[in-house]
């Protein structure tokens, strides 16, 4: 399991591995949550340009809340299932820490032994 941050991510081409976003959805209003989806979105596309293949699962089920009454619990199952399917390495957002599923998230990655890689928030 690699620890790197963000400068020597862009060192590292993907080659076509597959790298999942963590980062926090959720927020207290409707702003801040767009703000969140824009933001593993912007990372996504930097990600895809560098070689890799981005699973960003706050676009995957982007406002879902608004179509349906499915328990959150429900897309966090399925991101899980797509990091154990798919992923080679995760993307950590520096929001990450404040988002129980991100938690979650980070904690299977660490038992699945993917590379990690950390947004620099500095």
């Amino acid at each position: 399991m690699n620890k790197l941050g963000y400068k020597e991510l862009l060192q590292i081409k993907g080659n076509g591995r597959v790298i999942y976003i963590i980062g926090k959805y959720r927020a207290d209003n409707e702003e801040n949550k767009r703000a969140n989806i824009l933001h593993a979105q912007r990372v996504a596309c930097r990600l895809w340009e560098l070689g890799w293949i981005v699973l960003t699962p706050h676009l995957n089920t982007a406002h879902f809340e608004l179509y349906t009454d499915l328990p959150n619990e429900v897309f966090l199952k399925g991101g899980l299932e797509l990091m154990r399917k798919c992923a080679n390495a995760v993307f950590v957002l520096d929001n990450w820490g404040d988002s129980d599923g991100s938690r979650i998230e980070f904690e299977l990655a660490r038992e699945l032994g993917l590379d990690i890689y950390y947004e620099d928030s500095k």
